[in-house]
């Protein structure tokens, strides 16, 4: 009797309460479609997001600002990865916060950054709470590039 008893509390103890998302299997499934896999882009229509995601969230601004065009989309003209894009992309306002999170943090970790700058579901929730238009995302890109530029 024991032993089964060490053996469940043994089991018990390893078994999370709550499992994590996996941010590169939602990326995969929500985003990689248009950014391709690992985040590299596609050139001429979709802009690259590894090496660049760590860089742009390694500020408080930074953070803000991916999670708000994840929260509320973009569209319009951007220059990434000395390129311009333009184009639409849709808000993730569907998704939990929770994946949302796990998809930045993943994104981040694919970066030069170390360690990678991890966004959390209070950064996300933070961003679904202040929703904006397109034209804010814009503008908060714009003041963003223009304290921090832009990778």
């Amino acid at each position: 009797m024991k032993k089964i008893l060490t053996l469940a509390l043994c089991l018990g103890a390893s078994t999370p309460a709550f499992a994590a998302p996996d941010g590169q299997a939602l990326y995969g499934a929500n985003c990689g479609i248009c950014h391709q896999g690992g985040g590299v882009g596609a050139p001429g229509q979709f802009p690259p997001l590894a090496n660049r995601i760590d860089k742009i969230a390694s500020t408080p601004e930074g953070k803000k600002y991916v999670t708000a065009v994840l929260m509320n989309g973009l569209a319009g003209s951007i220059d990434a990865a000395g390129a311009t894009y333009v184009g639409f992309m849709p808000s993730f306002k569907s998704l939990s916060d929770d994946d949302v999170a796990a998809i930045l943090t993943y994104l981040s970790s694919l970066g030069s950054t170390k360690p990678a700058p991890v966004i959390t579901p209070a950064d996300v929730a933070a961003a679904r709470a202040a929703p904006m238009p397109s034209s804010g995302v814009a503008a908060a890109r714009k003041a963003l590039n223009a304290a921090h530029p832009l990778p």
